[in-house]
This record gives structure tokens, sequence and C-alpha cells, in this order.
């Protein structure tokens, strides 16, 4: 009698064995999975990571694709520091004319892959500019044109560079509208606008979102008689314009493009990219 009493004992110390390291496995694999978003965790991106679109895609969302394309849009893209190096011939024979890189942030970020990605699409026949991605939280407008200035955001009338672009969209850091009230987001614009225009002698290109703009400048119509709008939304069409612009001359129109992932149509042919890059 004694024999089957041991097995049992010593089978009853195998399963609360097996339980406790069924309850130890458990305990580790749960603390191997990360923790769901909390108040505490913002998960905010570096300050330099934002791009064109950063915060149009998390905000508004994609509501569709264009269907087709007019004889008069021509191909363009957008690309940062998230593209690194890019296959500017692959893009060319894709169809892709003309490009637009970031070139600054603030006033302490530089493009570490500006120089590559700049010339690299001018070798491959585009006609290109820089951008610059504001952030009035952290400087006043003037001096963040300056500093884009100084980094690859000048201009010159060699018939492919185009007038530099301010990327004024959803703060990717923080408050949406960057703690400026609608006045004062109008002034920090004029003040970059203005001395762009003083240090190259052009227009800068406004990149926006209808949504944003409303939201954060008031939807204020200002600028529409001088600076060219490229406009964001990943859309079938490209919707109603902020204010103070009859017309768009960029359109955003994907985060989700073929090679470097934003895709643009200007609105006009090949001949009226180079236009305004002629000024």
């Amino acid at each position: 009698m004694r024999r089957p009493i041991a097995v049992a004992q010593r089978h009853s110390r195998l399963i609360a064995s097996g339980v406790i390291l069924a309850a130890q496995s458990l305990l580790l694999t749960l603390s191997a999975v990360p923790a769901t978003a909390s108040a505490d965790d913002t998960r905010t991106p570096a300050r330099g990571t934002a791009h064109m679109g950063t915060g149009v895609l998390a905000h508004e969302g994609v509501q569709g694709r264009p269907v087709g394309t007019r004889v008069a849009q021509t191909e363009g893209v957008d690309v940062s520091s998230h593209q690194g190096n890019v296959a500017w011939p692959t893009l060319w024979k894709s169809g892709v004319k003309w490009a637009y890189v970031k070139a600054t942030e603030g006033t302490s970020y530089r493009n570490p892959y500006f120089a590559q990605q700049y010339g690299g699409s001018y070798d491959a026949g585009m006609v290109r500019g820089a951008y610059h991605f504001a952030t009035p939280d952290t400087a006043g407008g003037a001096a963040q044109a300056d500093y884009f200035v100084d980094h690859g955001g000048a201009w010159s009338k060699d018939g492919k560079t185009l007038p530099g672009v301010l990327d004024i969209e959803y703060n990717p850091y923080g408050a949406t509208c960057y703690g400026r009230t609608h006045s004062q987001m109008v002034s920090w614009i004029r003040a970059f606008l203005d001395r762009y225009k003083a240090r190259t002698g052009r227009h800068a290109v406004i990149y926006t979102s209808t949504n944003w703009w409303t939201q954060c400048t008031g939807n204020y119509s200002g600028f529409g008689a001088s600076n060219p709008l490229w406009v964001a939304r990943y859309a079938s069409t490209v919707g109603a314009l902020p204010a103070g612009w009859g017309f768009h001359t960029m359109w955003q129109y994907t985060s989700s493009g073929p090679t470097v992932g934003d895709h643009d149509k200007f609105n006009g042919s090949l001949d009226r990219v180079k236009a305004l890059a002629n000024g």
C-alpha cells in the first residue's frame, strides 16, 4: 500500500511544480510585452524627426487616393532623413520630375542626408527645392528663416531650383498650434516669409493642411496673393483650400507612394514647374 501512496505524493509534487513553473513563465511573458500607452507615456518623437505630413496622417487620416492623373499635373516627391539615400534614378524613370528635400527644422536641426538627396535629385534631372519644418514654439519666424537660408534653403536662378517651402502644420512634439493664438501664429508666419523674401528675393511656398490652417490661424486669408500653396490632403480630391487661395500649386496626396512614401502632384505641366523655379 505504501508504494501507491508514494507515487501519488510524487505525482502531486510534480503537478504543484508544474503550476509554479507555468505561473512564472506567464509572469515573464507579461513583463516582456510592452505596456499600452498610459497618461505618462506620450511617446513624443525626438526633435528633428518631423517631416512633411508628419501630423496630417495622424490627425486627418487617409480618405482615398486620386483616380487617374490629369494631363496638366506633374508628379513629385518630398523626402527627409527618414528616406536616407534615395534612389533618384528609379524615381525619375517612374515619372517623378520634381522634388523637395527637408533641409532644416527650428534653429538647430539639419538633415544629415540633405547633400545626397538635394544633389541626387538634381543629378537625376529633377527640378528641386528645400523645405523647412517650422517649430514656432522654439524660435521666432525670422530666426528660423535665416537658419533655413544659411543651411540649404537659398534660391538661385538656374532653372532647376524651386523657392523654399515653409512647412507649417500639426505640432508633433506638443500642442497642435504650438501654444500660439491665431494672431500670434499669423505674425510668426509673416516674420518667416518676410525674412525669406528679403534674403532670397523669392516668396516662399506655404505647405499646410486646410484643417490645421483653419484651427491655428483662424483661416487667415492674407498670404494667398503672394505665396504659392502646397496643400496636404490624403484623399481622392484636393478638397476645400485655406482662405485666400483660389487654387493650389502643389498637392501632397499620399504618404505611402512608391520608393519614398510622400508623393505630390504639381498643378500644371512640367513647364509650369520650371516657371516657378525661374521666378
